[in-house]
């Protein structure tokens, strides 16, 4: 047998070899079908996993918010301190002027006491945000503003002519109304009335003239 021959036999040989080979090394080709059995064992594990991270989250959410609450409340009492430092100096005043008053032989200095301790209050909660509704000569705002009454005025409908209780506002947000009195048109007075009594006294003269007569 010549060469050529005998290589030719040796591709035919390898040619149908590679096949063979390709198919014992392909794992797919030699894995077997898993049994309802092997899945449902396979879902458990899963289910079980996904469970085990869902309550880590969970945790984990749980603690982010305990947390977030304690900062929030940690951060309202320092504010709560922080004011309450500013209007120290207020009750303190406060204090003085009681004591002063009760000494007091007159009402001026008493009085004068008062209204600077008014003035301090002011000042304070007003560097801490909080300023006073306007109310006497302002026009009636329901959003700030609470009437307790409407009386007749010469103002213009609708003007506040008295401040019965103060309203604060904290930036946007209403702390309090004020409570506040209103104007409204005066009444028309009768002038219908008037007119026909004037009117009727001044035929009745008439009528006696001619029955004289």
């Amino acid at each position: 047998m010549s060469e050529a021959s005998e290589s030719k036999k040796d591709g035919e040989v390898d040619a149908k070899d590679e096949p063979a080979s390709a198919e014992a090394s392909d794992p797919a080709s030699t894995e077997q079908p898993k049994s309802p059995e092997q899945l449902l064992e396979e879902a458990r594990a899963e289910a079980a996993k996904m469970k085990e991270q869902w309550v880590r989250t969970a945790a984990d959410f749980d603690n982010f918010r305990k947390r977030a609450r304690k900062e929030v409340d940690d951060a309202r009492k320092a504010g709560k301190e922080d004011m309450l430092k500013d209007f120290l100096p207020v009750f303190d005043n406060l204090e003085r002027a009681m004591l002063s008053a009760q000494r007091a032989t007159e009402v001026k200095p008493v009085t004068d006491g008062l209204t600077m301790i008014l003035k301090q209050f002011v000042d304070t909660i007003g560097r801490a945000g909080i300023t006073k509704v306007p109310t006497k000569g302002a026009i009636f705002d329901p959003t700030v503003h609470e009437a307790i009454q409407q009386v007749e005025s010469d103002e213009a409908p609708g003007t506040v002519v008295a401040e019965v209780q103060a309203g604060y506002t904290y930036g946007d947000r209403l702390v309090r109304a004020a409570m506040v009195v209103v104007a409204k048109p005066k009444a028309k007075e009768p002038e219908a009335a008037s007119t026909e009594s004037a009117s009727a006294g001044a035929e009745e003269p008439k009528g006696d003239g001619e029955g004289s007569s």
